[in-house]
């Protein structure tokens, strides 16, 4: 007989650790029905093992989703939160849509994609998947219309202009949720609004009945040392909270913290974590 010595919870999805590799296992409704077993875990050395970013096997993305929500459970832990209140995003720009399939069968339920064009060629592969698609890339104006027709919510909003063109697509009977990108690397001239900003887009989306304003999101500056983002999610999650207050709105999601950093952003509050190469393997640069 064998003893499960661990067992992790990845969006609905219960994955038990026994002595030869994962099992995994969905509850519904409290009652778990067993799956397959997708491959061992643990390296030559007898440790378990952690992320594997260079496989993109079935078998090594699940056991990616298994490393990534250990991973999580700890940090929520050293934060006293619930690793529950931490979705996983992944990240799948540049990934086949075979990918995303994998990823969800090992219990990923949220998907992140930068551009509007690649999403268009992968959703028909992945149609049918109970799945929540997020654009966290920057959204050109003229893409509105179909970015609405895409996706399920929008991480990167940065203008008003843009918020009025998502307001005016989302069509009658919908609210859009959206989270509000802040730019705060000082070294970026991309995109993302100014936190000087921020307030009077907050007051001008609230205003807008077509969007629902969910929280912020930003990108930190890339260093050498990934413990550096932690003032960056520190002070975003700050400047979640004066928004709050001053507005009198509930804004619950933080987005913020990627596969090299995530840990330090849980542990300042992100409620959403975006994970490209832990989850997925190393990324595949379109020429």
């Amino acid at each position: 007989m064998r003893r499960a010595d661990k067992t992790y919870l990845a969006d609905g999805w219960r994955v038990n650790r026994d002595w030869d590799g994962w099992r995994v296992n969905r509850d519904w409704g409290g009652h778990t029905r067993l799956g397959s077993v997708v491959g061992p875990v643990h390296d030559q050395t007898g440790n378990s093992a952690r992320i594997r970013g260079m496989g993109t096997s079935q078998g090594v993305v699940a056991e990616n989703v298994a490393a990534l929500q250990e991973r999580v459970e700890e940090a929520a832990a050293r934060a006293r939160r619930k690793a529950s209140d931490v979705t996983i995003v992944g990240i799948s720009k540049t990934f086949p849509a075979e990918r995303i399939r994998e990823a969800f069968e090992s219990g990923i339920r949220h998907f992140g994609e930068n551009r509007v064009q690649e999403w268009e060629s992968k959703a028909p592969v992945v149609e049918g998947l109970a799945a929540t698609w997020h654009l966290v890339g920057h959204l050109q104006r003229n893409k509105a219309a179909r970015a609405i027709r895409l996706f399920h919510t929008i991480d990167s909003l940065d203008s008003l202009p843009l918020a009025e063109k998502l307001n005016q697509a989302a069509g009658e009977g919908r609210r859009l949720p959206v989270l509000i990108e802040v730019r705060l690397d000082p070294t970026s001239t991309k995109t993302g609004c100014e936190p000087t900003e921020m307030s009077r887009l907050v007051e001008g989306v609230l205003l807008m009945p077509r969007l629902e304003l969910r929280g912020l999101m930003t990108v930190p500056e890339l260093t050498a040392d990934p413990q550096q983002a932690r003032p960056v999610f520190r002070r975003l999650r700050e400047m979640r909270d004066a928004v709050s207050r001053q507005f009198h709105c509930e804004l619950p999601e933080l987005s913020m913290g990627m596969s090299r950093d995530f840990e330090f952003a849980i542990e300042e509050g992100a409620t959403q974590i975006r994970i490209g190469t832990a989850l997925f393997g190393v990324r595949q640069h379109h020429r």
